[in-house]
């Protein structure tokens, strides 16, 4: 597996990988999970799929398997700013606007959203390393833009799953059932080092 990271500027270094991730968000999002955001019959893309946008996927045998978006915290693109920002402001219907205590706009903060992994990862140790690339490619690019924490919002699942891997992940905001997809979720913190490598399998 192999990790890249790029924001718009750069996606045409990496053929049609950024369209793939595109493609297979719409796969989970809204083909599995049913949620009612932008797509078309192939890709899913939104408001925040901007210039102010970085990704970090990784590739299989030159396809995507795997990949998330972060953005900081102190992001403005028309009436839009950064997805749990907007969703406090009331401007997102699916995401309670008490998801958190209060709004975050701090240049050290950056957020984590789409993350997404192929139904092909099938095994969890495959799983767990393809989830460790993208994670680290998010906290490079944020730190290497000066970040030292990371949020999103994430199935609590996730927290657990990051932990194990050496991310000092914990919860800030109080958890709310999705009556849409089923799941549960919260909005998750952790710095932008990773505290311990994680035990090999």
């Amino acid at each position: 597996m192999l990790n890249i990271t790029f924001d718009l500027s750069g996606l045409h270094h990496h053929g049609t990988a950024f369209y793939d991730y595109l493609r297979l968000r719409k796969q989970f999002f809204v083909d599995t999970l049913g949620w009612n955001i932008p797509h078309d019959a192939n890709v899913e893309m939104d408001q925040y799929d901007n210039p102010l946008a970085h990704y970090s996927l990784v590739l299989r045998d030159g396809q995507v398997i795997g990949g998330a978006r972060t953005m900081p915290t102190t992001s403005s693109w028309g009436q839009y700013t950064y997805m749990l920002r907007d969703a406090v402001a009331g401007k997102l219907a699916d995401i309670p606007a008490q998801v958190m205590g209060s709004e975050v706009q701090r240049p050290d903060v950056w957020e984590c959203t789409r993350l997404v992994m192929s139904d092909s990862v099938n095994n969890h140790q495959d799983r767990a390393l393809c989830l460790s690339l993208i994670v680290e490619g998010l906290a490079d690019v944020a730190r290497r833009h000066g970040a030292s924490e990371l949020m999103s919002l994430s199935p609590l699942s996730l927290m657990r799953a990051l932990r194990q891997l050496g991310w000092a992940a914990d919860r800030i905001g109080e958890p709310y059932d999705n009556p849409g997809d089923g799941r549960r979720y919260a909005v998750l913190s952790m710095p932008a080092e990773r505290q311990r490598q994680a035990a090999r399998h």
